[in-house]
């Protein structure tokens, strides 16, 4: 059956609004459903994902499925012909680009089931790396695909033809370049990795220019990381219209510290999200998500990690979210099945069909963001812009900073040093390292932007910067590596452990010491008047360290290093209407055309929250949301359950 070309391609990823999906395979065979083909059991699967709410899928061509082709060779085993098994290639453009004709009817026949029951469909196609196995065109293996020319060239012809059959049906939304293709193959250098992306999307593009392509992609970096990464943020922003995060805790570096029900893990990919996006100014969506099955976390914790990040990335426009996966997959013999019990118990729905809690959460998020009276949530105000500079894992500071920032209820955005830097009241410099940390020209213009009245923020690593005295009013006397734990005391009595940091002694002039070290008597944590602004400094690479540290932002014995932003951070937020203190709750305010605002406050935590908060002077609570209020004036408390959230429409 083949479609007229739609209209205008609706977009699934649209600015204030969150859509809910999954990645699937059939419930079945997994990645063997092409060639185990039952559409009866695909039909009744999107049954039951589209009654439960979901509005689209990820789905994925099998590569060696849908571009079957074998080399035959002759003497001496020089090449002679590509055939489809003993079956020469057609001459039509199907067949001179490999596919199975075969298969892209199956793969028609799923899009109209998708379009009969409204869900729609984000395809990723070159999916070449599945659950941890590897899955080429016999052909081509032994080829790396990143690198090798011929593996190339079959992509292209893989991905044009596949698009040019496929591209008039309604059903599909978007391309996807395919399922995390960084994985497939050795990239060299970020140039190699480049050349892939854009000789694919280009081929992509070039068949479709109507639809959004998404990235697709696990784990990318900034160019000033020091971690080997040659994919990175900037290069897929260029190339592609989504970028993409695979949010796990399992996974991702930095991330399998601490409880899947913590702080820092449910903040993961509303960070991440929002890093690649802020760096490569392109939306971002967090494309796989879960928990990683039952030995990491129990339904009841996964459904309750499943809300908090909805509500998360929503009030933070990162747009939407897709569980991975669909279906359990227990009954899977064949690899990568057999070789990965990760993979098995990851669904949504179980073998008999029944949904787990986490579907059922779904379910309620999609029909309560149905239900609020506005049709798309306005961008949270940002208040600071946090700068990644050389020398770093990139990551690490990023995640650090995030995190601090939320529990002290800052908003930022994230720039590496060899970007163009917005402006903004309050700039961060976080764990500054090396010799040539950032660029002369960077500093020299940050400076320049505090004296005309904004605040800078800066801890300290190794890193060495132009003319630091004069800038921050802080004299080194000498440095050395710490010899023991080092520690400051706060003026509220607060101790810091400096984690990482260098043994600086160090004097200051004309400055407001905030914290002191008890061993040595010499600051610990400083602000400095420059110009009309002012610089503060923390004596230690705290991003980066807490990131790497258990328990570090909520553990029983969790220093408040958020302290030190909400300081710093104290000029830039004094346009808030809503204060609340709690280091476990998230707040973003979104200012509406009319002048008012909607809060969202959002608790991280594993346990209920009896909030009191204050307004400042001439705002009003008129609605609320989700949660209840409890008492009045001054003594109004704001019930959140745990891993939930509370809206509120504030008005002058």
């Amino acid at each position: 059956m083949h479609h007229p070309q739609p209209g205008p391609i609706p977009s699934l990823f649209d600015p204030g609004k969150l859509s809910l999906g999954c990645n699937y395979w059939a419930s079945h065979a997994g990645a063997f459903m092409w060639r185990d083909w039952r559409p009866e059991v695909v039909a009744a699967d999107l049954d039951k994902l589209s009654q439960a709410g979901l509005q689209w899928l990820r789905v994925f061509p099998l590569w060696p499925d849908f571009q079957p082709i074998h080399q035959l060779r002759g003497h001496s085993g020089i090449p002679v012909e590509i055939r489809h098994g003993e079956v020469p290639l057609q001459t039509d453009a199907i067949g001179q680009a490999g596919l199975s004709a075969e298969m892209l009817d199956r793969f028609e026949q799923l899009c109209d089931l998708a379009a009969e029951r409204g869900l729609r469909l984000v395809v990723g196609l070159i999916t070449g790396w599945m659950s941890g196995r590897l899955f080429v065109p016999p052909a081509l293996e032994g080829r790396d695909p990143i690198t090798d020319a011929t593996s190339i060239a079959w992509q292209v012809r893989f991905v044009t033809g596949f698009v040019n059959r496929l591209k008039h049906h309604p059903a599909i939304s978007a391309w996807d370049l395919g399922n995390e293709c960084n994985c497939m193959g050795i990239a060299p250098t970020p140039d190699a990795a480049f050349v892939w992306t854009a000789t694919v999307a280009n081929a992509i593009r070039a068949a479709d220019p109507d639809r959004m392509l998404v990235s697709g992609m696990h784990a990318l970096s900034t160019p000033t990381n020091t971690h080997g990464n040659a994919w990175l943020i900037d290069d897929q922003a260029a190339l592609t219209d989504i970028l993409t995060t695979h949010p796990y805790p399992y996974w991702v570096r930095h991330t399998n510290t601490d409880a899947v029900g913590s702080l820092r893990t449910t903040l993961h990919a509303t960070a991440e999200s929002r890093f690649y996006s802020d760096i490569g100014q392109k939306p971002c969506i967090a494309e796989e998500i879960g928990t990683m099955g039952p030995m990491i976390a129990g339904d009841g914790v996964s459904a309750d990690f499943a809300r908090v990040n909805m509500l998360s990335l929503w009030a933070n426009d990162c747009r939407a979210m897709a569980w991975w996966c669909a279906h359990d997959q227990t009954e899977l013999a064949a690899a990568p099945y057999d070789w990965n019990g990760v993979e098995l118990e990851l669904g949504l729905l179980r073998n008999d069909g029944s949904a787990k809690p986490v579907l059922q959460e779904m379910t309620a998020m999609r029909a309560f963001i149905d239900d609020v009276p506005f049709a798309a949530l306005p961008k949270a105000r940002t208040e600071g812009i946090c700068i990644i500079t050389r020398n770093q894992d990139d990551w690490a500071v990023a995640f650090g900073a995030y995190v601090l920032a939320k529990q002290a209820k800052l908003e930022i955005a994230f720039r590496h040093a060899g970007q163009t830097i917005p402006d903004a009241p309050l700039y961060l410099l976080p764990s500054l390292q090396g010799a040539d940390c950032l660029p002369r020209r960077v500093w020299l213009d940050l400076l320049d932007r505090v004296r005309a009245g904004a605040t800078l923020y800066m801890s300290l690593g190794d890193g060495i910067v132009p003319g630091f005295d004069a800038a921050t009013g802080g004299v080194v006397h000498s440095r050395a590596k710490a010899a023991g734990q080092m520690t400051v005391v706060l003026q509220d009595g607060s101790v810091l452990a400096l984690p990482g940091g260098d043994d600086l002694r160090l004097a200051v002039g004309g400055a407001q010491v905030l914290g002191t070290r008890p061993d040595t008597g010499t600051p610990g944590y400083w602000t400095h008047p420059l110009g009309a602004g002012e610089v503060h400094v923390f004596a230690a690479p705290i991003e980066d360290q807490l990131t790497r540290t258990p328990r570090a932002f909520d553990g029983a014995d969790a220093a408040p290093y958020w302290k030190i932003y909400r300081h710093a951070a104290a000029g830039a937020t004094r346009h808030r209407l809503l204060q609340v203190d709690n280091p476990q709750i998230a707040v973003t305010e979104h200012p509406q055309a009319d002048g008012s605002e909607i809060a969202c406050i959002i608790n991280h935590g594993a346990t209920p929250v009896s909030l009191p908060f204050r307004l400042r002077h001439g705002a009003r609570l008129e609605t609320i949301w989700r949660g209840s209020l409890h008492g009045a004036g001054e003594n109004q408390r704001i019930e959140i359950r745990p891993h939930d959230g509370v809206f509120l429409k504030l008005v002058r």
